[in-house]
């Protein structure tokens, strides 16, 4: 797809010229506008009321720096970030991120992708990103603390359980949301939701753990079931062995996949015979080692330094679930010829805009992460629900009102593609559904 509209033009070149910079921001922009195309050019008021130009326009940019000193008494100082998004349907919700790559780029991208996907839940709930340039990768439990105090000492002035709702994301699990919660609480004399993905014992859910993975593969069953196909005997291919990846591998399992790769940043395994969940789990989640382990207890089991080859393995269903931009277009078009029929989307934009053109092109069913990663944000908002009661739901509770939840996901995305000319393309479809329940809140609310 391509701007064709003369308005949406104008207001891509202004974008651009205020964000120069931010080459990834402006990418998911653009694709974002090209998609709702067809939703502007039919409701003028979008335009005559200036949603528009409100929409592109993030509410709120907070940098600051996070000082915090090392296991030897050396001070390091940091980079850390809030991009509040939108708050038309409810307040801020995204993840915190901590890995090298942040950047205020990134998390802008990140933050407008999640306004998006938080309105597809059909849950009250606005978007938003954050984090650090920090890595927790090899510091000590006490660095990893100090840093989280440190961090939320600025952070905390920003956020609350009717304002912004901050999660984990890359780098930030239970470990870091503990720390996170209990500065908050000591700076504000307050209990209260403002983190999800809290432990159990101090206002977690159950299944929040296994919620983006599950619900992947959820949205992906229904979506393949609308297209007369099925998990159940497939061969399925996932990049990543965090815990979006873990998950992933164990609901496709469970719907009768047989999932032969996992990878990290050093590399990927192969194993013919199907993953061993149990033994990746305690690499990853016990231990914190690398997936190359994974091959000294399994003989049939191969790996390959480098993880992009990993979407050259012959497959059915792929299931990306590392980080972004990760499938290029050479990526796609091994996929491709190896028969791939589904790429359904578990990291944030894991998938080039041009590699998605030449997927839809191919007939591969694409299910964009917008829509099917959304299971995480979606019990995390089921957590807030918990808190707010003062209540907690049994697992069983919280996997039902996930699994309805993504199975409303891919008939709302699907009906609205096809509504507005644009059948079987789903990442249009999640464009629309997401930015129409946005903007029409917007609009009840003038310009704010």
């Amino acid at each position: 797809m391509e701007l064709k509209n003369a308005y949406l033009i104008d207001l891509m070149e202004r974008v651009e010229k205020r964000n120069p910079n931010d080459k990834q921001f402006l990418i998911t922009v653009r694709t974002v506008l090209e998609s709702i195309q067809p939703v502007v050019e039919a409701r003028p008021e979008l335009i005559e009321r200036g949603v528009m130009e409100l929409f592109v326009e993030q509410e709120r940019v907070i940098k600051f720096r996070v000082p915090w000193t090392d296991d030897n008494g050396k001070v390091h100082v940091n980079r850390g970030y809030r991009i509040q998004g939108n708050s038309a349907i409810g307040p801020y919700k995204g993840g915190l991120r901590l890995h090298p790559s942040v950047t205020e780029d990134i998390l802008k991208f990140l933050a407008f992708e999640q306004t998006l996907k938080n309105s597809l839940t059909t849950l009250p709930i606005g978007g938003a990103k954050g984090g650090s340039d920090f890595d927790p990768k090899g510091k000590s439990d006490a660095e990893v603390m100090r840093f989280c105090q440190s961090f939320m000492t600025e952070l905390f002035k920003y956020i609350g359980p009717d304002c912004d709702v901050p999660a984990g994301d890359i780098g930030v699990g239970g470990r870091e949301i503990g720390y996170l919660f209990g500065q908050y609480k000591r700076l504000t004399n307050q209990y209260c939701g403002v983190l999800t993905g809290k432990g159990l014992s101090f206002g977690g859910s159950l299944a929040r753990t296994e919620a983006t993975g599950y619900g992947l593969c959820y949205f992906t069953e229904e979506m393949l079931n609308d297209a007369g196909k099925s998990f159940k005997g497939s061969t399925v291919v996932i990049s990543g062995s965090g815990n979006v990846a873990i998950y992933a591998c164990e609901k496709a399992t469970q719907l009768g996949g047989k999932v032969v790769t996992m990878s990290d940043s050093n590399g990927y395994v192969y194993d013919p015979d199907g993953i061993d969940l149990a033994a990746v789990k305690q690499i990853k989640e016990v231990r914190r080692g690398r997936i190359r382990e994974y091959i000294a207890d399994h003989p049939n089991a191969t790996y390959t330094e480098g993880c992009s080859n990993v979407w050259s393995v012959k497959c059915d269903i792929a299931l990306p679930c590392a980080t972004q931009n990760e499938i290029d277009n050479a990526s796609a078009q091994k996929l491709i010829d190896n028969g791939c029929t589904c790429v359904s989307e578990g990291a944030n934009m894991p998938t080039v805009p041009s590699a998605i053109e030449l997927l839809q092109a191919a007939g591969v069913i694409f299910g964009p992460a917008k829509a099917a990663n959304a299971g995480g944000v979606a019990t995390s908002a089921l957590e807030m629900s918990q808190n707010s009661m003062r209540y907690s739901w049994t697992f069983e509770e919280v996997d039902a009102k996930l699994k309805n939840i993504m199975v409303g996901i891919y008939h709302n995305i699907a009906d609205a593609a096809e509504k507005y000319g644009l059948k079987g393309n789903f990442e249009a479809g999640a464009n629309i559904a997401g930015f129409l329940k946005v903007a029409d809140a917007m609009l009840a609310q003038g310009v704010c």
